[in-house]
């Protein structure tokens, strides 16, 4: 164990003492807060440009009733479409309607500029109103729009999860589909990052011949093992580090854009039977009082850490298997496939896991070690049992031991093979030897 703290120390202040290590931790936050915040800004911001569409309306039905928005101006032609074309000086676009009644897709937009998704959707809905209403009063039904007033009504559901011992509380199944999305991604994104970090440590040390000293002194098992557990130090270091920058700056941004009224009654609004905040959906209080409840994000948190941990001590031994096996990146590739395979079964058993957190396929892949770190963590925040938790975590650390010595005994002949490149049948001859 002596060798094994040195060589973890020895990896650890290599790389948390470089300047990069400095920049990259203090920066990715920031910029990440900086993107969202930059994203939110953009999608703020709106053309104060009035478009000007003139509505050729060949059905007689249409053009006396469209009702023009703050952005779009809608004014019966006078004119041909031909003619429009010669002279559309302060007209951004030409609306032709057809047959609408009898063929919903007999209309077209001639636009003099880009069109968007958003003024196209807006047309539509304008449009589906109004052949809607129209089509309504050849029913001959008297007082028809005070009826489809009256019946018309908006449900919100307030959704709670009730746990073993009966005790129920508000949950949010939009909050946890982001949570569970951003989860996933997050760990497939770390283990590949850091996995290739040990994989590109072996091959730099096997070049320098530094390792032909070491294994001297130290076990091929103790020098993975120290070397996988000391990048696995500094992985945690950052993301500890990224979580205070990041939970600061969500703090900042929920008490700027969310009214202090409306944090007061989340804790209200949650239980069960209390009333809404007038303006607020019950999918957004519950959302609101999960992202403020420390008790939750503790928990996605030490969650996530524990099998960020665990899928990288995994992942990072066998890329540092394939590191001892080639002399350069380029040659890498090849030895590559058996890794990342796993890794996207992964973000696919992620992706149904959000949609069927509780299904056997779900169930399975969080299981299997090779896939639970990303699955798993996308089923945390919709409530996993402790025994599937436990029987995940162990079976991750048993194969990551596993794992481990396989490497080792892959990095006890493939450090001193140079100028070769190795076949598959060959390092599975190395790990047979004694």
């Amino acid at each position: 164990m002596n060798k094994i703290n040195l060589i973890i120390r020895r990896e650890f202040n290599e790389r948390v003492r470089k300047r990069s290590f400095l920049v990259s931790t203090i920066l990715a936050p920031l910029l990440m807060i900086g993107l969202f915040a930059g994203m939110i800004f953009v999608m703020t911001l709106r053309s104060d440009e009035t478009k000007t569409i003139e509505v050729i309306d060949n059905s007689g039905i249409v053009s006396d009733r469209l009702e023009s928005t703050g952005t779009i101006v809608y004014k019966p032609a006078d004119r041909t479409l031909e003619q429009i074309n010669a002279d559309h000086e302060g007209i951004w676009g030409v609306l032709v309607i057809g047959d609408i009644m009898n063929d919903a897709g007999d209309v077209k937009l001639y636009s003099y500029s880009s069109s968007t998704v958003e003024i196209e959707s807006s047309i539509a809905s304008a449009l589906e109103d109004i052949v809607e209403a129209e089509k309504l009063k050849r029913y001959n039904i008297e007082n028809l729009p005070r009826i489809m007033a009256e019946v018309e009504t908006n449900i919100r559901v307030s959704a709670f999860k009730v746990d073993d011992s009966g005790q129920q509380k508000s949950s949010s199944s939009a909050l946890a589909m982001g949570l569970a999305y951003a989860l996933g991604l997050l760990m497939y994104m770390f283990v590949m990052l850091y996995g290739n970090q040990v994989m590109n440590g072996v091959i730099e040390e096997k070049n320098s011949k530094v390792l032909e000293v070491v294994v001297s002194s130290v076990r091929p098992f103790q020098l993975m093992m120290g070397k996988i557990i000391g990048i696995a130090c500094v992985a945690v270091t950052q993301f500890v580090i990224w979580v205070a920058v990041l939970g600061i700056g969500s703090a900042a941004v929920m008490n700027a854009f969310v009214p202090a009224e409306v944090i007061a009654v989340v804790g209200d609004a949650g239980a069960v039977g209390a009333a809404m905040p007038e303006g607020l959906s019950p999918e957004m209080i519950s959302a609101i009082g999960n992202l403020t409840d420390l008790s939750y994000v503790g928990k996605m948190l030490a969650v996530f850490l524990v099998f960020f941990v665990g899928g990288y001590l995994l992942y990072a031994a066998m890329y540092a298997a394939v590191g001892s096996a080639v002399d350069n990146i380029q040659d890498a590739g090849q030895f590559q496939m058996p890794i990342t395979v796993p890794l996207l079964f992964g973000l696919i058993g992620m992706i149904n896991a959000m949609n069927d957190p509780s299904g056997p396929l779900a169930f399975w892949l969080s299981i299997i070690p090779f896939t639970s770190p990303m699955v798993m963590v996308a089923r945390i925040p919709y409530g996993v049992p402790m025994w599937e938790l436990g029987l995940s975590v162990g079976l991750l650390i048993l194969t990551f031991v596993a794992m481990v010595w396989l490497a080792g005994k892959i990095y006890r002949v493939g450090i001193f093979m140079y100028g070769k490149k190795p076949t598959p049948r060959e390092i599975l001859r190395w790990v047979r030897y004694k």
